[in-house]
């Protein structure tokens, strides 16, 4: 059985690869996106992503922040041969919307704000107000387990070298254009 510590470093890459196929997605194929109860859902770069270049024992780290931040920078390391390390995200279902940021690294969540709840007026309602946030945080959840069983399950087959990987080279040298 492989040691915990020993997995981890073996594979961590794969969540950003996860996190970079994730944005080539959300540029190229959003009919993927359907929620696990099939309702169609949105999702979008937020305002920061995190990118990273190992050349040999160095490690590149580009950072591009802000609202309307242009992500040509991003395109032009993703040529150099880096991969996402961190998205922030905007996901929307019908008239709801979470923001948050995930890791590649570990696929965990932070900053996470979740669409507005009622507020409680009597420590009746705070049990039902407790529930409605975890359910509105397993949502999330949910999203970023069923898009990562979509990619791991492309990411073993055949095609992943034939088809997704010249897709995604592709993209990448047309500068976010098609």
């Amino acid at each position: 059985m492989l040691d915990i510590s020993v997995a981890y470093n073996r594979y961590k890459f794969l969540g950003d690869e996860f996190l970079t196929w994730l944005w080539f997605s959300m540029e190229k194929d959003r009919n993927r996106f359907i929620t696990p109860d099939k309702e169609p859902f949105l999702i979008e770069i937020g305002n920061r992503i995190v990118l990273e270049n190992r050349i040999n024992d160095t490690v590149e780290s580009i950072t591009i922040k802000g609202d309307d931040a242009g992500l040509e920078e991003g395109i032009l390391s993703l040529k150099k041969g880096a991969l996402v390390t961190e998205l922030n995200l905007i996901y929307k279902v019908g008239n709801q919307e979470w923001k948050f940021s995930i890791k590649g690294e570990n696929l965990s969540f932070s900053g996470l704000k979740h669409p507005d709840i009622g507020v409680f007026e009597s420590d009746d309602q705070v049990e039902g107000l407790v529930l409605e946030k975890l359910f509105l945080f397993e949502k999330v959840s949910n999203i970023i387990d069923a898009l990562f069983k979509i990619f791991i399950n492309i990411r073993l087959q055949p095609e992943w070298k034939a088809d997704f990987i010249p897709a995604i080279n592709k993209w990448i040298q047309s500068g976010l254009k098609n």
